[in-house]
């Protein structure tokens, strides 16, 4: 099976929301186990520059994302900047946040990801009926 497949569905973009998810979450992990750490700065991966940065790459190639359309397959989608946006750790003004903040933005970050990877499982088994010739 073509890997260039898969670009024609919603998998690599949702592939990067799983991966930004991931890093995420072992951010804010790590604030919540330094809380108690004298001069501990808090850490967080922005998901609005990510968001950002993910519209523009599907932006950048929109026939990619549309179901119908035309050529065989959408070329693969340039995703460098929505990595990118992962390593953009910001820095807050010294001050520690609480426990309470850290725990919703980790449930936040989990409702995000347990999202892209139903949504992943669905196109996946549109794919497994497609080639099974099942509807």
């Amino acid at each position: 099976m073509s890997l260039s497949m898969f670009n024609a569905t919603t998998i690599p973009a949702l592939e990067q929301v799983l991966n930004f998810s991931e890093k995420r979450h072992a951010v804010l992990a790590s604030n919540i186990a330094n809380l108690d750490t004298p001069g501990y700065r808090s850490r967080d991966i922005s998901p609005e520059i990510f968001e950002t940065r993910l519209k523009e790459a599907l932006a950048a190639d929109p026939s990619s994302m549309s179901p119908g359309h035309s050529g065989s397959f959408a070329p693969e989608i340039d995703f460098s900047n929505v990595r990118d946006a992962t390593r953009e750790i910001l820095f807050h003004d010294g001050s520690d946040v609480g426990l309470e903040h850290q725990v919703t933005e980790m449930a936040k970050n989990q409702g995000r990801f347990n999202m892209a990877l139903t949504i992943m499982r669905n196109q996946f088994s549109l794919l497994q009926a497609a080639i099974s010739e099942r509807v």
